[in-house]
């Protein structure tokens, strides 16, 4: 766990690096994904921040703010407003000071309690996981909004870990009964070695670099747009299903939006 909050505070230390600096005509660029600005990027990870440190500390208080949220395609909106009234550099106080209570606050629990949270109740080690790959994710719009580049790092593994357990989620979560096949992933880790989860001798086999499969779970990039390679036709149709993230289906984006990796 110690080791997972330390990723987890340096990839929120990245992410803060790269728009620290920015011009403050930069906050209002419009990112690819979900066609909200850098600034509404940065009030999306600042609000959930937020929302997880009150899930672990006062629940009751978290479910009166989970109870007023719009069931529609208007809840993300709520997580924006407070960011949207702000200046870049007040939401980027406001973002840090909730990354250090969500650090204070994960460090606090048991590994294993759970905390309730949007959808199914959590593990805290889960929670710290989740909140890793939002802001990796949410990152990536920055990058591609900003035309910047960052490093793959060995952190994507939490990432990759969390996109290969949610292989059923992707299909239940489209009122899709999981398929009963055993999948094997093999990812190419930036230093060169190997991550593998599943079997040997599964039925199907996705194999790349992790960087692509978490683009892909993270719906950042179409399966197509990437260099990942399936063995059948259930691996094929999980990558385009892939959701790594709570809330109601979603597809990333359309073929073509992003040059090919490698290209």
């Amino acid at each position: 766990m110690k080791e997972l909050l330390t990723d987890l505070a340096n990839e929120q230390a990245a992410l803060d690096g790269l728009v620290a600096d920015i011009r403050e005509d930069r906050w209002a660029v419009m990112t690819p994904f979900p066609e909200w600005t850098v600034q509404d990027q940065i009030s999306h990870l600042a609000f959930f921040d937020g929302a997880a440190v009150l899930a672990m500390t006062d629940p009751r208080a978290f479910q009166a703010q989970t109870a007023s949220f719009p069931q529609d395609e208007t809840v993300f909106e709520v997580t924006l407003e407070k960011g949207r009234r702000m200046t870049p550099a007040d939401l980027l106080a406001w973002w840090r000071r909730e990354r250090k209570s969500l650090l204070e606050a994960l460090g606090s629990r048991g590994v294993k309690d759970r905390i309730e949270w949007f959808g199914p109740p959590m593990s805290v080690r889960t929670l710290a996981t989740a909140r890793l790959m939002e802001t990796w994710a949410h990152g990536q719009d920055v990058v591609d909004a900003l035309g910047l580049r960052r490093p793959a790092t060995k952190r994507l593994r939490h990432i990759a870990q969390l996109g290969y357990i949610t292989f059923g989620w992707s299909f239940f979560n489209r009122r899709l009964d999981p398929p009963d096949r055993l999948i094997r992933l093999e990812l190419l880790t930036p230093d060169g070695d190997t991550w593998a989860w599943g079997p040997e001798t599964a039925d199907e086999t996705v194999r790349g670099t992790a960087e692509d499969f978490c683009l892909v779970v993270t719906q950042r990039r179409h399966p197509s747009d990437t260099g990942l390679q399936c063995s059948g036709p259930v691996t094929e149709q999980w990558l385009l299903y892939a959701q790594a993230f709570a809330g109601p289906p979603t597809l990333g984006p359309k073929p073509g939006s992003f040059p090919k990796a490698g290209e």
